[in-house]
């Protein structure tokens, strides 16, 4: 890649309201010196937590989309990629992957499917299999414990994770084709952890203490700060702190503000104290 500024595609949803996918990526790629190139999967007028939404999806607009980026010859550091609403978006990023990425391309992929033992309801288990296959054309995944169970055929429990466990899920996605992963949102007590592995590297368990309730778009949040520090040559270890302590940061300002839960968290008001 020629030198100059780094550029990430992300490829992911655009909604207006409530702090999520794109409109958490483009924020926090930019301000890490990073140029965030969006690629809307569809549009929404506010996240679906809300009980009702718009919602326009672009899954037939995106091929003539990418074929003008094609034609232009752009080439990109970093591609990351989030929710994908179905099948037919998961074989598109798996093209866009395989046209866009060059020997130095680092790809990020957080396979958005579901939390708390319950996969999403618009997931069909032909999606999850897609969602393997694209797993294993990545260099770095984030999936939550959910996401890691369903990736691995784990069963899944809510609590009481061992080292030993959370290694051999580990690994089991390393093989998949992985070399660095962490398995967010681990529930230990007070804390909530994640957990590292990088290919020839010792695993490591990283936690917080918990700060409130949870909130939409933490996930995009701790993705997007993955994605700008892996095409910034930033440690892997040390991206991973600084993505869990800059969420507790974000959560705890967001409880000091009243912020509503659904409108995720105010990480405009200290993005200045996530450093690059």
């Amino acid at each position: 890649m020629a030198a100059g500024q780094k550029k990430i595609a992300a490829i992911n949803d655009l909604t207006g309201f409530g702090r999520c996918a794109l409109t958490v990526a483009i924020p926090v790629i930019s301000h890490m010196k990073v140029q965030c190139c969006p690629v809307p999967t569809s549009v929404l007028s506010n996240h679906t937590g809300y009980a009702e939404y718009f919602f326009d999806d672009y899954t037939e607009k995106l091929p003539d989309y990418l074929a003008m980026w094609k034609k232009l010859d752009l080439q990109f550091d970093g591609i990351m990629s989030g929710f994908l609403g179905s099948k037919e978006q998961i074989g598109i990023v798996e093209a866009f992957i395989r046209e866009f990425c060059r020997k130095d391309t680092i790809v990020v992929i957080d396979p958005v499917m579901g939390d708390h033992g319950k996969i999403a309801g618009t997931y069909t288990e032909e999606m999850c299999t897609e969602m393997r296959r694209l797993v294993s054309m990545a260099d770095i995944i984030t999936p939550n414990l959910t996401e890691c169970c369903k990736l691995t055929d784990t069963p899944y429990r809510e609590r009481g994770w061992k080292k030993a466990e959370l290694l051999a899920m580990a690994e089991k996605l390393h093989g998949m084709g992985p070399d660095k992963i962490v398995i967010t949102g681990i529930p230990q007590g007070e804390f909530i952890a994640n957990y590292m592995y990088q290919k020839e590297e010792e695993p490591s368990l990283i936690r917080t203490h918990r700060a409130g309730t949870e909130r939409c778009g933490t996930g995009d949040l701790f993705a997007a700060v993955i994605a700008a520090d892996a095409v910034n040559g930033v440690p892997f270890v040390k991206s991973v702190r600084k993505a869990s302590l800059f969420i507790k940061k974000c959560m705890v300002k967001s409880m000091e503000m009243g912020i509503e839960q659904k409108n995720g968290v105010c990480f405009e008001e200290i993005l200045h104290l996530l450093r690059t």
